[in-house]
């Protein structure tokens, strides 16, 4: 089951554009326990690891510890996966790959990194594109949230994507150095391609999860400046979406619980 949503606003046109949309209590349930979870714990991942060091485990003791070494978290931070359900959406929404999963490169389990949370690429009417993408998940009621503003709000990463070169640049290194021998560098090359051709010839997202009652003013203001002198080439999509009220900070237990099958 893929949650694509119900649309309750939307604004803006080609550059910039965003919508707010609801999800209910059985697709959220639903997506943690599918398509979510496989993404937040890195299913394909660790069945390559442990393809690869399964027959280094010779004995009972040597197999007990790549169990310990593939075995999931004991808890997850809620905003980790509030990314995992934009990431998803985003995927089965907008046609989006992200092909290299952030927990890769953490050198301590839980640590945050920097750059784009998204890092990626999707079709378009000219072929593969560069995709990056920022997250934010807030319970506040106040629209917008906090979580808009500040030098880590939103409103900043998506305009430092939009005007900054160096930080697409950067990114774009990110991928090449991972695409050498993957299945997926044909589409990062067509990328890369447009990129090195127009450095503005990217889409960008920007995610807002909320589960407070959806307000269009979460989205109005930053899709009128994001448009003001936007690169040609660049198009931004911001989406609000609304979980049931007051999930957010279950979300962390709840997504373990769907994977030990504890729930509901």
């Amino acid at each position: 089951m893929v949650a694509t949503g119900e649309i309750v606003y939307n604004h803006g046109t080609v550059p910039c554009s965003g919508i707010g949309l609801t999800w209910s209590d059985e697709e959220l349930n639903v997506a943690l326990q599918e398509r979510v979870s496989s993404l937040m714990f890195d299913d394909e991942g660790k069945a390559d690891i442990e393809s690869m060091l399964g027959a280094l485990a010779e004995t009972e003791f040597a197999q007990e510890s790549l169990r310990d070494v593939l075995a999931d978290p004991d808890d997850i931070e809620n905003w980790r996966v509030g990314e995992a359900i934009a990431e998803t959406y985003l995927i089965d929404c907008r046609g989006c790959q992200f092909p290299w999963p952030d927990g890769r490169d953490e050198r301590k389990r839980g640590s945050s990194l920097p750059g784009a949370d998204l890092v990626g690429f999707r079709t378009d009417e000219d072929g593969d594109v560069l995709v990056f993408g920022e997250v934010k998940t807030s319970t506040e009621e106040q629209y917008p949230p906090s979580a808009m503003y500040g030098r880590t709000g939103l409103k900043q990463q998506l305009e430092d994507l939009r005007d900054c070169e160096r930080i697409r640049d950067d990114l774009l290194k990110y991928l090449c150095h991972r695409a050498k021998v993957a299945p997926w560098r044909p589409r990062f090359e067509a990328a890369s391609r447009r990129y090195l051709q127009n450095k503005s010839d990217v889409y960008l997202y920007g995610v807002l999860i909320r589960d407070v009652d959806p307000h269009a003013d979460d989205l109005r203001m930053r899709i009128k400046k994001l448009s003001e002198d936007c690169p040609e080439g660049t198009r931004i999509e911001l989406l609000a979406l609304y979980l049931p009220k007051g999930r957010i900070d279950s979300l962390g237990v709840a997504i373990l619980a769907q994977r030990t099958g504890d729930g509901t």
